[in-house]
């Protein structure tokens, strides 16, 4: 099996990240095409390609094109969400570091397409490397006028200024992003309403993530048809998985949607570390439902194929996991990292995520009972499922609850009371 390469097709080469390089290979080229037809007809390109959006939901990325307002007074907004802070995520920052002028060319296409003439990069505050190669590329793109006034002679301006974050995970939600561009708090705001119609400064935002924007140039220069042929039906293109864990090759591949995840496992990353056998596959990110390899046998890498297993493509995050793992050290730490990166504004997320990583303290010391397993997944029913305002909760809920319900007896074995027996009390003497 190969990979087949769009977005990555230079990413190696050394000088992948200059203007000049970009546009020795058809740099710009979809930009250009953009620029010369009306903005309606780039939402249709768009649509008819089925691009859906890359950060994790799957969204129909033309369709929320298609929901900003057209005649408004307000200013529009275009921002890309450069966060990637899912446990396990790292192909957006390749992107970043080594293409940052297809991102820029895909911010201006979508800037056209909803009219809006200002933009914003929120880029993770660790990522020093990609923000110095960011910046770069957008001084580079304003001096060859590929943004700024008047954009290449088109009447169309854009500006495009990059925003660094503090690091903190829940700005990867979009409300919450937009809070913290604004210089508040990073908490998610309820809706609706939707950015759509009140985002950044309460005018109308889209916000898309950095693979997607990555996309678009491609669709524009080569076509709708041509993108929707490749994939599934419903799930076209191609997509970066950054595969971590027990696998001889680790990296960031970018495959045909619908492809076989033991394919990616075996072929493309070499097969189980040391040899040993295949124990789960954590397929889209910490906050998604991880798969047995009894599952991983039926599975595919499309989002119907993980709909199907009760699980989600998410961040693109495949982590691998070999026997010999302790699962019960994994969740553990996964609980932890949520509890630590909760906001605090809902009581479901800011006491459930606490409560059940404390929980999973006791199990993992050999402390827990019976009863603290059930208090766990009882915790998780009033976690999910819109008592919160941003997903976080649920991310949390994924992380664990599958693998508690998956590999209980590896929990089981944890308990003081042993598989659920009752815990022997002894009796208590004196007043």
């Amino acid at each position: 099996m190969a990979e087949m390469k769009i977005l990555t097709k230079f990413i190696d080469d050394p000088r992948s990240n200059e203007l000049e390089f970009y546009e020795s290979v058809h740099g710009y080229d979809g930009m250009k095409k953009a620029l010369s037809i009306a903005p309606e007809e780039i939402i249709e390109i768009v649509k008819k390609s089925g691009l859906r959006g890359r950060g994790g939901a799957g969204f129909p990325t033309g369709l929320k094109w298609s929901f900003i307002p057209k005649d408004i007074p307000k200013p529009k907004y275009l921002i890309c969400n450069a966060d990637e802070g899912e446990p396990g995520t790292f192909k957006d920052r390749k992107l970043i570091e080594n293409l940052p002028h297809q991102i820029i060319e895909g911010m201006v296409i979508g800037a056209k397409a909803i009219g809006a003439n200002k933009g914003f990069f929120y880029i993770r505050g660790e990522f020093n490397k990609g923000i110095d190669s960011m910046q770069k590329a957008i001084d580079e793109a304003y001096a060859k006028g590929y943004l700024g006034k008047n954009i290449l002679g088109s009447g169309f301006d854009f500006d495009l200024v990059l925003y660094a974050g503090a690091g903190a995970y829940i700005c990867g939600e979009e409300t919450a992003l937009i809070n913290s561009l604004e210089g508040r708090r990073g908490h998610p705001r309820l809706k609706p309403p939707f950015p759509a119609v009140s985002g950044l400064y309460r005018c109308p935002t889209v916000v898309n993530n950095v693979e997607t924007f990555s996309t678009v140039p491609h669709i524009l220069d080569k076509g709708a048809d041509w993108y929707s042929k490749i994939g599934t039906e419903k799930s076209p293109g191609t997509r970066l998985f950054s595969v971590s864990g027990h696998v001889k090759r680790p990296g960031v591949y970018e495959i045909e949607l619908g492809t076989p995840l033991l394919e990616l496992v075996n072929d493309l990353c070499g097969g189980m570390l040391d040899d040993v056998p295949l124990k789960a596959v954590i397929p889209g990110g910490s906050s998604v439902p991880i798969l047995t390899a009894e599952e991983c046998k039926t599975a595919n890498m499309d989002f119907e194929s993980m709909a199907a297993h009760k699980t989600m493509l998410g961040s693109g995050a495949v982590i691998v996991i070999g026997e010999g793992t302790d699962l019960v050290e994994t969740t553990y730490r996964f609980a932890r990292f949520y509890a630590h990166e909760s906001c605090g504004q809902c009581t479901p997320c800011r006491e459930g995520t606490h409560w059940v990583r404390d929980l999973l303290h006791k199990i993992r010391e050999g402390e827990g009972t019976s009863a603290d397993l059930d208090l766990i997944l009882s915790l998780a029913r009033n976690m999910e499922g819109g008592t919160t305002i941003c997903p976080l909760s649920d991310a949390c809920v994924g992380a664990v609850r599958p693998t508690i319900l998956k590999f209980k007896h590896e929990f089981e074995a944890r308990l003081k009371d042993k598989a659920g027996k009752e815990e022997q009390i002894p009796a208590q003497t004196g007043a």
